[in-house]
C-alpha cells in the first residue's frame, strides 16, 4: 500500500522513494513522470489508464499554487463513469489520499507537485 510520507515544491516521497515529476498513485502502483497534453490544463485523456483501475475516489492535486486547471467537463466525465473527484492544492490532496488510504478506501490520486 502506497503511503505519501512528504510533499513539497517539486518533490514527494513516498514509501522512501523521493520524486520530482508529476505522477499518478495508485494503491499499488506509482506511475512516474504522468505529464498531460496540455501542460496546466487535464483532460480526460490524460487519466485514461485511471479509468482501467476503477477507484471509488479520483483526488486530482492542482499543484503547490493551484496552477493546473481541471474543467468542470472533465470532473463530470470522470463522475459519469461512477468515480468521485476530489481537486485540491497538491498539500491537502496528499492528505487526503493519506486519509482514504488509512480508511481502505480504493484511491487513486493525480498530483501536479510544481506551480
Amino acid at each position: 500500500m502506497n503511503k505519501i510520507e512528504k510533499y513539497s515544491f517539486g518533490e514527494i516521497v513516498i514509501n522512501g522513494k523521493a520524486y520530482i515529476r508529476d505522477l499518478i498513485i495508485y494503491p499499488d502502483k506509482i506511475k512516474e513522470s504522468w505529464w498531460r497534453k496540455e501542460g496546466h490544463s487535464l483532460s480526460i485523456e490524460d487519466i485514461k489508464e485511471v479509468f482501467e483501475y476503477r477507484p471509488e475516489i479520483l483526488i486530482i492535486g492542482t499543484g503547490y499554487s493551484g496552477v493546473m486547471d481541471v474543467p468542470e467537463n472533465v470532473i463530470k466525465e470522470i463522475e459519469k463513469k461512477g468515480i468521485k473527484v476530489e481537486v485540491y492544492l497538491t498539500k491537502d490532496a496528499v492528505k487526503k489520499f493519506n486519509e482514504y488510504v488509512g480508511k481502505g478506501k480504493k484511491v487513486v490520486c493525480a498530483l501536479h507537485l510544481t506551480c
